[in-house]
């Protein structure tokens, strides 16, 4: 029998200076078994650095034709391919023909800077694809917020995260690697 994904709840309650977006988010995340608490947490930065009313969650991991967060459109059209960790290049470029903009958070710093090192040259030929290599100031802090429920505030100045569930806090860089031309 197979292994189920375990459902975790989290309001977020954001307010993102850079953007001047401020909301308050009731999310369902469905960690995979073989996704670590660590990636999960990283999934919610993720959406709190691109957070919009159409911006969900979809099966992830767990299916190769789907990101980790996407936006679409009203017709049902993809407007932001959101994908987490060290993609090969032919997922990048299946994400890029299919979306229009896609945003690759790469992590850990030990497999993302050697991944970075070796695929930065093929990827620069992607227009519409942003690089930003996500920086925990501290990756057992950031697990040690994990909780059934959670409820979180997320402060975002200068690319910077600050997630914290009124015990523990954690800040998150994103770090651009590589920026879509204007």
């Amino acid at each position: 029998m197979a292994l189920k994904a375990t459902i975790f709840k989290a309001d977020l309650q954001l307010s993102d200076i850079d953007r001047h977006h401020y909301q308050n988010y009731s999310l369902t995340l469905a960690r995979h078994p073989s996704e670590t608490d660590e990636r999960m947490l990283l999934r919610l930065a993720a959406f709190a650095f691109n957070a919009s009313d159409r911006l969900e969650f979809t099966r992830g991991i767990s299916t190769d034709d789907e990101p980790d967060l996407w936006q679409k459109s009203l017709s049902d059209e993809i407007e932001l391919w959101i994908e987490l960790g060290q993609a090969d290049e032919k997922r990048i470029r299946r994400a890029c023909g299919r979306s229009n903009r896609v945003i690759l958070y790469p992590y850990g710093e030990r497999s993302a800077l050697p991944w970075w090192q070796q695929n930065r040259d093929a990827l620069l030929r992607f227009k519409h694809l942003e690089v930003r290599f996500l920086a925990p100031d501290n990756p057992s802090a950031l697990t040690a917020l994990v909780q059934r429920n959670m409820t979180l505030t997320a402060t975002i100045q200068e690319g910077q995260l600050w997630l914290s569930d009124g015990q523990n806090e954690v800040t998150i860089q994103a770090e651009p690697w590589q920026v879509p031309e204007a």
